[in-house]
């Protein structure tokens, strides 16, 4: 698969079925997430990589009741930083860049892989610091949610999040977010 497709392929689904989690799988996609380019190649991301059932049991009551579709994950991706990893100039923090690049590197490699990889922001930081023993100085930026592209749509799910499950949501049109040579007022 070349890039673009991937691109282009890539979703955040809910509609997921359980996969098997080897050590392989997990250290492509760490790899694929370490080549991300960083200010002075800090690499200042830091990922756990979660399949123990027992521990994903603990982890999935720090989300959000919405994200109860995640419960058939077997691979909860936990992604965090602190800016002191990384570049910090004239008031500008990279950390958080930074770390989203190495993040979408391991989206698109996933999807490569034909997994589904989705991010979310619906948990309770503090318990999952407190469950996965991370220090409080770090920040907890997103969980990543693994799994394959179920056939049927799940039945948790609201009917929102149905809707979405069947058409990609709209994408800003590229007028809106670009602009040639000097910001204008659109």
């Amino acid at each position: 698969m070349d890039v673009k497709k991937a691109i282009q392929e890539r979703r955040a689904l809910r509609s997921l079925e359980p996969f098997e989690v080897t050590e392989e799988l997990i250290l492509d996609l760490a790899e694929s997430a370490s080549l991300a380019p960083s200010c002075f190649n800090n690499q200042p991301w830091r990922f756990i990589f979660t399949y123990d059932n027992e521990i994903l049991k603990e982890l999935y009551t720090a989300l959000t009741p919405r994200n109860n579709w995640a419960f058939v994950s077997p691979l909860v991706v936990t992604v965090f930083t602190k800016n002191e990893l990384d570049c910090q100039i004239k008031g500008r923090d990279y950390a958080l860049f930074d770390t989203g690049i190495a993040v979408g590197f391991m989206l698109l490699r996933a999807t490569e892989l034909k997994l589904i990889a989705h991010p979310i922001a619906g948990y309770d930081e503090e318990k999952v610091k407190d469950i996965l023993n991370i220090p409080k100085d770090m920040q907890v930026i997103a969980l990543i949610i693994f799994g394959k592209k179920a056939e049927k749509i799940s039945t948790v799910l609201s009917d929102e999040q149905k809707e979405r499950e069947l058409k990609r949501p709209e994408r800003q049109p590229i007028e809106k977010f670009v602009f040639i040579n000097k910001y204008t007022e659109k």
